[in-house]
């Protein structure tokens, strides 16, 4: 056993710099995709929902694609779950920027849904790996 606690040593590795600044900027992505969303969702309806899940998921999974690990895609999740919270919320002068409606609860559940997929999609596979069949 090495001291990164686990025999493999891919469970605690370090991060660096690069790789947080990354993230942040994913996070903030997240934000901006979910006040986009929230905004879209609402103005055309139907095609403004579809549109706004769309971008979410796009975002999610290219987050995946781009870091080459599920955290990206977590990173972008909870920056867009952290922008529709807070625009969620009623304000004291009792504006809110979401109706109760099923094109909202639509956006929230669906949102949080495809987060949630890419945040936990399977490794992705290494084109120049070995293969993982012993036999080969």
């Amino acid at each position: 056993m090495n001291g990164t606690g686990g025999m493999g040593g891919g469970l605690l590795r370090p991060v660096g710099i690069g790789r947080l600044c990354a993230y942040a900027g994913l996070v903030a992505l997240g934000f901006l995709t979910g006040v986009a969303g929230s905004l879209v969702q609402g103005g055309w309806f139907p095609a403004g929902l579809l549109l706004a899940l769309l971008g979410l998921g796009g975002l999610c999974y290219g987050a995946v694609v781009a870091t080459g690990s599920r955290a990206g895609g977590g990173a972008a999740g909870i920056g867009w779950l952290v922008a529709v919270l807070v625009l969620a919320a009623n304000r004291p002068e009792g504006d809110f920027l979401f109706e109760a409606g099923i094109g909202s609860y639509a956006f929230l559940l669906g949102g949080m849904a495809f987060a949630v997929m890419c945040a936990t999609v399977p490794k992705l596979p290494q084109p120049d790996g070995p293969s993982a069949r012993l036999g080969k």
